[in-house]
């Protein structure tokens, strides 16, 4: 049941990893109802537009940031004297303002928080007198139903005054936004373009939830944030930190095909969700392989995964995860082996991942000579998914058996552990004379020793007395690059020179290669 070929599992991720891009940030949508702007009122006097100026990391160049670039977006006032708005309009950006409703100025704003993976963040202004004319919408504390009309504020692109278009809600469900989080998520067909994202979703005169993306390539298909989610994260971010959403890991499959049952001995009364691969193997992780999750907390989940929240509402069961947790355990009830058991299952504030996300953060690096070594992440791996030439260079690493590819998704073997890759050419230097370049390759040995992470590598190339430097890689058909240590070593600076790099380092890495041995 579990024996899925490496091949296939490669592309399933890379799959997923390309659909999430074609969910684009507000993008273009068509044949919605426009909805003139009327007078003044809250809701239009507590939505304001935001200009970002960002400086996004360069997967393939991680010593240097990509230019700026300008975008707008949407934010809504919310309690505390704060600016509610998605988190892609204000990540890994240099610069903030915002403009309100018919105002002239731009007001200076810095983010308070950032979840990337709710997609959600706070924005404070340095001047809070802003706020005195400008009150917080009121958000609603239900979800909305199927067939209730919806107004969507914000400032799309094609015009600079606030727009408001006019939908209905269309599907609720719990879903998958991106790194790993799920949460509930609103379907709406008002239309929701471009420098939408972050504004308000209206039903009533009351917030129902934040617009954030939409579906590309099809008409009406907009996304909203639902207060729901919203209250958690600002729950959590009242302590001055973001811990994350609580989530489990293991993987599941569904009790329908009939051969299941007699094979797990468990008859007809049986309902509920099997564990195909538990995050952990340990003997203390409480669930194990063919457990059958019959019911979390006291509610009951059936043969697809699914929980009733209402006479017209079914979600998947690991939507309770995040009302249920207490003590970082969410309670279940699972069949094992016929017999009925009572678990607390722990779980997870952030997935652990081999190939880490940056989450706002710029890339490590160190050069050695005439190559850059980095960690392999999330961005480089979709920007690898995403550019030209993306065909040949997925199959090509597939068939190498790249470890960039078949260990996408999974966590480390151990702790601390990094694939460290080679993410760009080699610099033009004599040293790399009849190398070919070594694309997008995971570093295996440095000398015959297993490389676990880049601050590992630095070490070992600081602390080696041989005279010559070998680098292996994980590939099939790599080659191994061996250099002369000292040359190797006494190029670095003229190298760092000619193209014009600060520094041959991340902080970080700099820090161990500077350290005595």
């Amino acid at each position: 049941m579990n024996m899925r070929p490496a091949l296939l599992k490669t592309f399933a991720i890379l799959a997923f990893t390309f659909s999430a891009a074609v969910f684009e940030s507000a993008a273009q949508t068509t044949n919605a109802v426009a909805v003139p702007a009327p007078a003044a009122t809250g809701v239009e006097n507590s939505v304001v537009k935001i200009f970002s100026t960002m400086r996004y990391p360069d997967p393939y160049r991680p010593w240097t940031k990509r230019s700026p670039s300008e975008a707008t977006g949407t934010g809504v006032v919310i309690k505390g004297k704060r600016i509610l708005t998605n988190a892609h309009v204000v990540g890994y950006a240099s610069q903030i303002q915002i403009q309100a409703n018919q105002a002239g100025d731009k007001l200076s704003a810095t983010v308070e928080f950032l979840a990337p993976g709710i997609d959600l963040a706070v924005l404070k202004l340095s001047d809070e007198s802003f706020f005195d004319t400008h009150p917080a919408l009121a958000m609603t504390t239900n979800l909305p139903d199927i067939k209730d009309t919806v107004m969507a504020y914000g400032y799309p692109e094609g015009g600079n005054s606030l727009s408001i278009t006019k939908g209905i809600v269309s599907r609720i469900e719990f879903a998958t936004y991106g790194h790993y989080v799920g949460g509930l998520r609103i379907q709406i067909d008002a239309a929701i373009n471009p420098g939408n994202s972050g504004g308000p979703a209206v039903v009533g005169d009351k917030m129902m939830g934040l617009c954030f993306s939409h579906l590309g390539n099809a008409d009406n298909i907009g996304y909203i944030i639902p207060c729901e989610e919203i209250a958690l994260f600002l729950d959590d971010v009242a302590d001055g930190h973001y811990d994350g959403k609580p989530g489990i890991s293991d993987e599941f499959q569904t009790l329908e095909n009939p051969a299941l049952r007699p094979f797990l001995k468990c008859d007809k009364s049986v309902e509920g969700m099997i564990v195909s691969q538990p995050f952990r193997h340990d003997a203390a992780y409480p669930l194990k392989e063919w457990d059958i999750i019959t019911r979390i907390g006291d509610i009951p989940v059936d043969d697809q995964g699914m929980i009733k929240l209402g006479p017209n509402l079914r979600v998947h069961f690991v939507y309770e995860v995040q009302k249920l947790t207490h003590d970082d355990k969410v309670p279940l009830t699972v069949v094992r082996g016929g017999m009925e058991l009572k678990i607390d299952l722990p779980v997870l504030r952030k997935r652990p991942q081999v190939v880490v996300d940056l989450e706002n953060t710029y890339p490590s690096y160190f050069i050695c000579g005439p190559v850059v070594f980095s960690p392999a992440t999330q961005e480089f791996a979709r920007a690898l998914v995403g550019g030209e030439n993306n065909d040949r260079w997925i199959g090509l690493l597939a068939y190498t058996g790249n470890p960039l590819l078949t260990r996408l998704s999974d966590k480390p073997a151990f702790d601390g552990e990094q694939l460290v890759l080679v993410p760009s050419p080699f610099f033009p230097h004599k040293l790399v004379e009849g190398y070919g370049p070594p694309y997008f390759q995971i570093v295996k040995t440095i000398n015959g020793v297993a490389v676990k992470n880049l601050n590992h590598l630095v070490e070992l190339l600081r602390d080696s007395q041989d005279e010559f430097i070998t680098i292996a890689f994980m590939s099939r058909a790599s080659e191994t690059l061996v250099f002369p240590r000292k040359e190797l070593i006494a190029s670095t600076d003229e190298i760092l020179t000619d193209n014009g790099i600060r520094s041959q380092g991340s902080a970080d890495t700099m820090a161990v290669w500077n350290a005595k041995k």
